[in-house]
Parts: C-alpha cells; sequence; structure tokens
C-alpha cells in the first residue's frame, strides 16, 4: 500500500479531555463560534487511539475519515498525551494531522517533550472562563480555519 496527501476537508475535531468542566467549555466555544461541525469527545488516552486507528469499541469505523485536528490534554487516564501523541507521530496515517496540547501543565519538561514528539501548539489552559473560551476561539479558528494540513488517504497498489 502507498500513501497518497490529498486536501480533503474533515469535519471532525478530537477532544481528549478528562476534565468534563474544560470539555464543555471547549466544546462550547468552539460552537459558539461555529469553529467545527462535528465534535468527538474521549475521556482517556486508550480510547483515543482506539478512535483513530478503529480498534476497541470504535472497530469497525470508517478509519479514512480522520479528524482535521486534535486537542490533546496531557493528563489523562489508562495512556497519558504523550504516549498518544508518540504513537500518532509513529503511524503513516496520522503523522502530520494537527495536534493542539491543550493542558494546565505548565511544567517546561512538558512543553519540551511536548514539542519533540511532534506536538503543533501547546497551550495553557486559562483559569478564567472568559480567557479560556477566548484561547480556544483562537486555536479554533486558527487550526480549524486557517491551517491547510495534508489529509492523507491509503491508496491501494494494481
Amino acid at each position: 500500500m502507498t500513501i497518497k496527501i490529498e486536501h480533503i476537508e474533515p469535519v471532525d475535531i478530537l477532544l481528549v479531555e478528562d476534565n468534563a468542566n474544560d470539555a464543555l467549555l471547549t466544546i462550547r466555544s468552539l460552537k459558539e463560534y461555529k469553529l467545527a461541525n462535528n465534535i468527538v469527545h474521549i475521556t482517556d488516552g486508550q480510547a483515543a487511539l482506539d478512535y483513530l486507528y478503529g480498534e476497541g469499541k470504535y472497530a469497525g469505523r470508517d478509519v479514512l475519515k480522520l479528524p482535521k485536528a486534535i486537542l490533546l490534554d496531557l493528563k489523562l487516564p489508562k495512556l497519558n498525551g504523550l504516549e498518544v501523541l508518540k504513537k500518532i507521530r509513529s503511524m503513516e496515517q496520522t503523522k502530520f494531522m494537527p495536534v493542539i496540547i491543550l493542558t494546565s501543565s505548565q511544567e517546561e519538561r512538558d512543553l519540551l517533550d511536548s514539542y519533540r514528539m511532534g506536538a503543533n501548539s501547546y497551550i495553557v489552559k486559562p483559569v478564567e472562563f472568559e480567557n479560556f473560551a477566548e484561547a480556544i476561539k483562537q486555536v479554533g479558528f486558527y487550526w480549524l480555519l486557517l491551517n491547510k494540513p495534508p489529509i492523507i488517504k491509503p491508496v491501494h497498489e494494481s
């Protein structure tokens, strides 16, 4: 199988966030500013990988329909965000997908490790509601409307 890069506009945003309040604020902000057509919210790292690669409870999902971007928390149950990012970057079908780290961690090590492993952006979640909503608006506007990443689709050889 060879890989062909196409510019196809997927509609899904994969939000990997275990904090229910942060997830709700993120989803509300993206929808309020009409930045996302469809948001898939997953609460742990292993489930995020299962979703992306059509495994576990997501077996049978059309894995050709990948998210346009992933908003990824670092502190997650089962697999942490850095482990998820490492797997995303190791797989041909997801290695170019925009991954935005959206975390409460201000640790320099988390920042550096995220970029070393291929994060496209690292954003510390603001504590205040208005600032959080504005940050999500800016993230959504850039990564979901302005940015044009390649989308990878498998092409079967004859």
